[in-house]
């Protein structure tokens, strides 16, 4: 069986007229599906401070190196800003650093990610702007692994760190540690451990329904901010650069995400009913179920068409895995597709059940001569 693909698109944002925010550039986005739901200036570039470690640790996660000991450096030790204290020659397991980035914002610990994992920092960077381009974020160019605005070429904007989050959110490693309150790792220098607590608000104490994130903020950037929420099968990311009031400004779009769109399902999953010619009639099917946030208005505008290969004379009794499409519309925008798929495990010939019924007796005869 050739493996399922699948087609989201982003349809056009109804933003609020009343929906204000302080942030310079925003965009709320659903997680699952990419559609943006509500945006401001969300392609501006701008500078992004400390949410840039969302792709250094995704990137170490992705290492599968988590379980080894990282050797601090001397250029780690002295990275400025933010830190988790680490000291020259101590040894601490990648899977610790991690924690430390995402949920202290150690700027220590994103020079010694850098090194281990891509050999140097400049190494490092190479491998950050390599994966940007790949998951699609065509205003984004990374210069260092945590933010600090030592480089002008570093800069982002609102939707490519949604595109970020949506990817580094696919991955479980992720999800725990960006949606951890408080953490604990050993201590070479005390017989303590160190204690850890997520400098993101809205996971700790401003919102229930949110499930993680990254903040950030330098002198240049100001205030930065991504953080995911989930209610009722709904996950949301929010992003905000420079944003005076960005715990608020991430609260109203997410109640605002979760006001006005539900989850809905557009394509179920199994024999698609609808097509009834008789080839593919009862043979044809969707392997997955689809789920697209909507408004109450914006349901009655879906409808889905169905678009199948015509049957060839030489498939026989094996045609292609996949035979066709659906496609889903709003209104007269395309927002979904995906493969529809044949099952020919349901066609039979005579010559099939002769084929088969031979296999049967001489496995069965088989068996008898063995005993």
């Amino acid at each position: 069986m050739i493996g399922s693909f699948v087609f989201l698109f982003c349809s056009s944002v109804y933003a609020d007229d009343n929906l204000s925010l302080s942030a310079d550039s925003a965009i709320l986005m659903e997680q699952d599906s990419g559609r943006i739901l509500f945006e401001k200036e969300a392609h501006e570039r701008k500078r992004i401070a400390s949410i840039t470690k969302i792709m250094t640790a995704i990137l170490a996660i992705e290492s599968n190196k988590l379980d080894e000991m990282v050797t601090v450096s001397e250029r780690a030790e002295h990275t400025e800003g933010s830190s988790i204290y680490l000291k020259k020659g101590e040894k601490i397991k990648l899977l610790d650093l991690v924690y430390g980035l995402m949920l202290r914002s150690g700027n220590d610990a994103a020079v010694a990610i850098a090194e281990h994992v891509g050999g140097s920092v400049e190494g490092f960077v190479f491998l950050m702007n390599e994966k940007a381009a790949r998951i699609g974020m065509t205003n984004t160019h990374f210069a260092n692994p945590h933010g600090l605005d030592d480089h002008e070429d570093h800069y982002s904007t609102a939707y490519d760190m949604a595109l970020l989050m949506r990817y580094a959110m696919h991955n479980e490693t992720f999800r725990e540690i960006s949606g951890t309150k408080v953490y604990y790792a050993p201590d070479p220098e005390h017989d303590w451990e160190r204690k850890w607590r997520n400098k993101n608000r809205l996971l700790t104490e401003l919102y229930e329904y949110c499930t993680g994130g990254k903040t950030g903020y330098t002198k240049r950037a100001h205030r930065t901010l991504v953080t995911t929420a989930s209610k009722d099968g709904e996950n949301l990311i929010a992003v905000t650069l420079n944003a005076s009031d960005d715990w608020n400004d991430h609260i109203t779009m997410f109640e605002y995400g979760f006001k006005q769109y539900n989850m809905v399902g557009i394509l179920e999953e199994g024999t698609i009913k609808a097509i009834d010619q008789k080839f593919y009639k009862n043979k044809v099917y969707l392997d997955h179920r689809i789920e697209y946030p909507l408004t109450e208005e914006e349901k009655e505008a879906v409808r889905v068409e169905y678009k199948v290969l015509k049957p060839k004379e030489n498939w026989g009794n094996h045609p292609p895995d996949i035979v066709g499409k659906a496609i889903v519309y709003l209104g007269e925008e395309m927002i979904y597709k995906t493969p529809i798929y044949f099952d020919d495990s349901l066609i039979y010939d005579s010559s099939s059940w002769i084929s088969l019924f031979k296999r049967l007796f001489t496995a069965y005869l088989g068996v008898n001569n063995d005993d």
